[in-house]
């Protein structure tokens, strides 16, 4: 079964991030915020693609709904 915390294992192993938060109970639906200098000058749809390509055939085949608000550290920085 696929947890919150192997998602947020597998997104920092696969990109340079500031902060991943996983959260999700159900196995299988799971919400996240992701921090990255790697987002920036990029549009939501380009950073969402970004983590969609470090999860690679997780989306497809074990992760079936992630939520995910994408922010640079700048942005990060503003919002706390």
């Amino acid at each position: 079964m696929v947890t919150p915390e192997s998602i947020k294992n597998h997104i920092e192993a696969s990109m340079p991030c500031e902060l991943v938060r996983v959260e999700g109970d159900d196995g299988r639906h799971f919400s996240a915020i992701i921090v990255s200098a790697e987002f920036r000058e990029k549009n939501m749809v380009q950073q969402h693609q970004l983590v969609y390509r470090a999860l690679g055939d997780r989306m497809k085949q074990e992760i079936h709904a992630l939520s995910m608000k994408t922010l640079t550290p700048e942005q990060w920085a503003e919002s706390n």
